[in-house]
């Protein structure tokens, strides 16, 4: 399987691609190409609808030469040692896969990108000063991303013991933010029946708005049930794997 950055003729076969609508583990197949590597690529230059092979490549030579002027000659060898005997490129690749994944599950960009620290960070809690220096972007950014993810039930504040403000996107975190999706669905499922009685009963718009409850009704109650018996026995600690057992 070839390595290395995307060729331009790669690109423009990720563009005809997506133009005959092939999904991203065949344009991959086709490229030989991890399939992640062609999601990264098509949603971090515009996404399927709007990716351009000549601006998507463009796009990439900018940033390499962002990096080159931005990291002083050595400073790759001086980065700071990887926890665990991680690959530092191989963690970088891996977060823009994971944000690049949450893009596509509806977060926007931002608040993708410090969603992956967290969730990549051993502690599982960052303080704003940690998230600016590790996606070098402004305060205001990491402040507006935290609210934003804060009102999903994706992370909560807490204060450590020197009384600074952390973030933590752990996993109860995660499993309220799943009953908070919950109780919205099942929200819409009473404002639907509400329109039943206002609309008549036999009408087709009532109908409509019955069949809507209902199925939104299900859906409520299955993922409450679900989230409530995998928060029991899904949730592994750390030094156990998918594999194995405590």
């Amino acid at each position: 399987m070839p390595g290395g950055r995307l060729t331009q003729q790669e690109r423009q076969q990720i563009a005809l691609g997506l133009a005959d609508g092939l999904a991203y583990a065949e344009i991959g197949r086709r490229l030989d190409r991890p399939t992640s590597t062609i999601t990264r690529e098509v949603m971090r230059n515009g996404g399927p609808t709007a990716y351009r092979a000549d601006l998507a490549h463009r796009a990439t030579e900018r940033r390499a030469t962002r990096r080159g002027q931005a990291a002083p000659r050595g400073a790759r060898a001086e980065a700071p040692t990887q926890a665990h005997g991680r690959d530092p490129e191989a963690v970088r690749e891996y977060e823009e896969t994971f944000t690049t994944v949450l893009m596509q599950s509806g977060v926007p960009k931002m608040m993708a990108r410090v969603l992956t620290c967290l969730f990549t960070s051993d502690t599982g809690s960052l303080t704003a000063s940690e998230l600016v220096q590790r996606l070098q972007v402004s305060p205001a950014s990491v402040s507006k991303a935290i609210a934003y993810l804060e009102g999903q039930g994706l992370v909560r504040r807490e204060r450590d013991e020197r009384r600074r403000e952390r973030y933590v996107a752990d996993d109860d975190v995660w499993y309220q933010s799943m009953m908070a999706s919950a109780r919205g669905t099942a929200q819409l499922a009473e404002t639907a029946r509400q329109g039943v009685g206002i609309l008549g009963p036999d009408s087709a718009a009532a109908v409509r708005l019955e069949n809507i409850a209902r199925f939104v009704d299900f859906v409520s109650e299955s993922i409450t049930r679900a989230a409530n018996q995998a928060r029991e026995i899904l949730y592994t600690k750390p030094g156990t794997t998918s594999g194995g057992t405590d």
